[in-house]
């Protein structure tokens, strides 16, 4: 079973607590965002495989640790994944980015594919899929269905805030995917919004509410 990791980083603890605030306004709130994204994206980050390789400083020939290859994948979940990107971009610039867009159907309320564009060589990547909220766990399991169908194998999915019901969901259906969650909220409501949550993280990124 994939692990989740919740974060206790003082930084992001009051970082998250500035984006519930009804009166956090959209500019500060995408600040916020790409701010604990670069947080998160630190730690998610630990494990990347590095190589020895020797390098000439202005004194001396010397061996350190760097990257082994530049084989990371970002996949935001549309639209309010993208909140996640700029800060992860800031932590592995060569990254290559992704994009899938989900809706919900009417009827069936199951999601549906409406966009997905990945990198060519998204099987020998490490990928990161970003989407601010796990409520469900439908769009995030979706997301993680379409990326495996195309290749991709090696997945770790970030979030800011996540419900009990949606990272249970996550589990089950990706047991290999890890987990990161920037905060761990009691349960969603009959809405399926989660409590006490932030709201609708695109519409607070964007403006459009």
């Amino acid at each position: 079973m994939g692990k989740v990791h919740v974060f206790d980083h003082p930084l992001i603890q009051h970082k998250v607590a500035l984006m519930r605030k009804t009166d956090t306004v959209t500019k500060e709130f995408r600040e916020l965002a790409t701010e604990v994204a670069m947080l998160m994206g630190f730690e998610a980050t630990r494990n990347l495989e590095l190589e020895e390789v020797e390098i000439e400083t202005p004194l001396c020939k010397t061996k350190v640790n760097m990257l082994k290859g530049e084989d990371i994948a970002i996949v935001p979940i549309l639209r309010a994944g993208l909140g996640f990107v700029d800060g992860m971009l800031a932590l592995v610039p060569n990254a290559k980015v992704g994009h899938i867009g989900l809706y919900r159907d009417p009827e069936t309320h199951e999601p549906v594919e409406y966009y997905c564009k990945l990198p060519v060589d998204i099987e020998k990547r490490k990928i990161f899929v970003v989407d601010p909220m796990l409520a469900t766990g439908g769009s995030a399991v979706a997301a993680i269905d379409f990326i495996k169908q195309r290749g991709g194998k090696d997945i770790v999915f970030m979030c800011l805030i996540a419900a009990p019901e949606g990272i249970e969901v996550l589990q089950n259906a990706h047991p290999d995917v890890d987990i990161y969650i920037a905060a761990k909220d009691e349960r969603l409501n009959e809405h399926a919004y989660i409590i006490p949550g932030l709201g609708d993280a695109g519409d607070r990124l964007y403006g459009t509410k």
